[in-house]
């Protein structure tokens, strides 16, 4: 039975010489994975070109549940997303946030309220012309939120602990390990104060900008299980030095 449901592309694997298996997390289903004739193998009607990562597809696809694997009758773009193809920092940070959803993003269900908001996510991505390099660190702190694992910051108070293992600000030193410096503390404060309408406002020095990211996947590992290393976040950093 064919359905039609809007997608956004996370992940793609050779499978053979003539298919590849593309990982969408679409609006109806979840995520999924197709099986799509590779450029060298079988003529096919879905265009590499639009299976690019974080690419937001109109698909007609074929599902069914006692299947792995589905198969795509076609796919278009939804919107077109020319600067987060071309434009060398929002690629990085395009490949890097794909990465970061392929290994988050498990759910074989719908789940309206995060799709809608990796939507608007990429929208914004894409016509942002500030605040560019702050973009990643707020998109994580939000999607912490459709997680069930934001942060609080309703304790912060200067010369404070941010503890990361039970996600509070804290007076004492805590207990265990997990938590950070003061420094670190009020800068990952200022963090979560962002959004992508004020994102341009904030400044920090290349310093406190590689340890925030650090830290909220120091604090994703904490909370969700089998979260690995992120091997796409050097490459992003390196456009920020």
């Amino acid at each position: 039975m064919l359905y039609k449901t809007r997608g956004i592309v996370l992940h793609s694997l050779p499978y053979n010489d003539k298919y590849m298996i593309i990982t969408i997390y679409t609006e109806e289903f979840g995520r999924t994975a197709y099986l799509v004739a590779s450029a060298r193998g079988k003529k096919t009607n879905v265009s590499r070109l639009v299976l690019q990562p974080l690419a937001v597809l109109d698909l007609e696809v074929e599902h069914q549940n006692s299947r792995d694997i589905q198969r795509i009758k076609e796919a278009k773009p939804c919107q077109l997303l020319t600067q987060l193809r071309y434009h060398p920092v929002k690629n990085a940070i395009t490949l890097f946030l794909s990465e970061v959803l392929f290994r988050i993003i498990q759910e074989r269900e719908a789940n309206r309220p995060l799709f809608d908001f990796l939507f608007r996510s990429i929208s914004w991505l894409e016509i942002a012309d500030a605040g560019v390099a702050n973009f990643h660190l707020t998109f994580l702190l939000q999607l912490a939120t459709y997680l069930g694992i934001r942060p609080s910051n309703k304790s912060f108070l200067e010369n404070s602990y941010f503890d990361l293992q039970n996600g509070v600000f804290t007076k004492t030193v805590p207990t265990h390990t997990n938590f950070l410096s003061k420094h670190d503390s009020i800068v990952f404060e200022r963090l979560m104060r962002m959004s992508y309408e004020n994102m341009s406002l904030y400044a920090f020095t290349r310093q406190e900008r590689t340890n925030i990211i650090r830290h909220i996947l120091d604090y994703y590992r904490l909370h969700l299980p089998d979260f690995p290393e992120i091997k796409s976040l050097p490459i992003m950093q390196s456009l920020f030095d």
